[in-house]
């Protein structure tokens, strides 16, 4: 039994470093374009691509199901043994994700209008903005069936998988960039059509280790079934759920960004660099809500109630623990971090007076992320739809609101922390019904 446990410990950690290494490559790759970009002799370049990724990031993170769901999916037709349920939802999520991404290049125009309409710029960092659109935009079915894949690839335990796809495509991006940026100057354009082709190479990549497996007749043996109308039904009630809370907490943060900026330049700063500390901690204890999910969705597909316990707690204690020891550095050692961000001692200052609000976020936004990953894992989206709509109206916007009409900054990370709380509340009431 002990040897079972350790084992369990072991592969549990094995995939939550894959994942941590993987989330890590998204800000890492965030950086290295910004610094091709930072280096050219016009700023507008770097101006246009920051407007142009903001439309990105809320076009595909609306589409994040597609990874979530795929991963609890697969990972309970892992559990329940069915090899070909585990390749019926790879081909049925990816016939999903390259029709929403066909769908996306179709109305890449009205996006692209509606996008650069929202977000006032002068005239030359618009055009730039322009040019990265509209090269990147065609990555779009690239990038949807990379989410699926990667899903698919987490449902059944494989990161290491999801460390090469993550190489392949970050690394390809900074030749790219190299290439188009640096030797050939091609400005924002090169940065757009760098992004698009690495996609691209990552797809490919992805899909030739998935043709090296080979077990055709299990992909024949579930081409038939795709069209399953109440297994469609479910797919889609799954993704609405998982869409609609990820709108909670896209809308919740950029509700605390724009309070913020009505409590004035400063606290703005400050609170910007504060949320680069929880978005820091986030792609660590992501690693670990990432394998709750997978294991979650395995032992719920075999019915093994008993582990699904022992993964909540050995989860749950590594991510608070993880969240918790990351706002105590930062709030020790706040130089460590927002030194390097800034070189303004105002603001730093303000950074100190807010810092000690961390603790209660991270420590309760583990949780939430914890829980996040394991209902993830058992596909129960309305759980967690309910749980961040409850957070967001009831715990978030009236404190929020409150702190505007009061000026307080510290009433607002109230706010924001109110906002973690109830989601860690609201889903580990819900654990006990799914342990039985």
């Amino acid at each position: 039994m002990a040897l079972a446990q350790a084992s369990f410990r072991a592969a549990f950690f094995r995939l939550a470093a894959a994942n941590v290494l993987s989330n890590l490559m998204v800000p890492l790759a965030g950086i290295i374009d910004t610094a091709f970009l930072g280096h050219l002799a016009e700023i507008r370049h770097l101006a246009g691509v920051a407007l142009a990724t903001v439309i990105f990031n809320v076009v595909y993170w609306s589409f994040g199901f597609l990874r979530m769901g795929t991963t609890g999916m697969t990972a309970q037709a892992q559990g329940k043994a069915d090899p070909v349920e585990v390749r019926l939802i790879a081909l049925r999520n990816g016939a999903i994700a390259l029709t929403l991404g066909l769908l996306i290049l179709l109305l890449q125009v009205p996006i692209r209008e509606l996008g650069f309409g929202l977000l006032a710029a002068e005239a030359s960092v618009q055009q730039s903005g322009y040019d990265f659109f509209n090269a990147r935009i065609w990555d779009a079915p690239a990038v949807l069936l990379n989410l699926v894949m990667l899903g698919w690839f987490l449902g059944q335990e494989q990161g290491r998988r999801v460390i090469v796809l993550s190489v392949v495509g970050n690394a390809s991006n900074v030749v790219f960039n190299y290439l188009f940026i640096r030797l050939w100057g091609w400005g924002s354009l090169g940065a757009g059509l760098g992004t698009a082709l690495s996609q691209y190479l990552m797809l490919i990549a992805g899909l030739s280790l998935i043709l090296q497996e080979g077990n055709w007749q299990l992909w024949r043996a579930a081409l038939p079934q795709i069209g399953e109308i109440q297994a469609l039904k479910g797919l889609f009630r799954l993704n609405r759920d998982i869409l609609i809370r990820t709108f909670a907490l896209v809308i919740s943060f950029a509700l605390f960004t724009h309070f913020s900026s009505a409590l004035g330049t400063q606290v703005l700063a400050a609170n910007t660099l504060l949320l680069q500390g929880v978005t820091l901690s986030a792609y660590f204890i992501d690693g670990i809500a990432f394998a709750t999910e997978s294991f979650a969705g395995k032992f719920y597909g075999s019915r093994d109630r008993t582990q699904l316990s022992q993964l909540l707690r050995l989860g749950g204690i590594t991510s608070i623990s993880l969240g918790l020891a990351f706002a105590l550095v930062l709030a020790l050692f706040p130089n460590l971090l927002f030194g390097l961000l800034t070189s303004h001692g105002d603001v730093l200052l303000e950074v100190r007076r807010f810092v000690w609000w961390l603790l209660p976020c991270l420590g309760m936004g583990a949780i939430a992320y914890l829980l996040d990953g394991y209902f993830l894992g058992l596909t129960a989206g309305h759980t967690l739809r309910n749980s961040t709509l409850f957070a967001a109206g009831v715990g978030f916007l009236p404190l929020a609101f409150l702190a505007q009409s009061a000026s307080s900054p510290h009433l607002l990370w109230l706010a924001l922390t109110s906002f973690m709380s109830l989601r860690a509340i609201t889903l580990a009431i819900a654990v006990p019904t799914t342990l039985r």
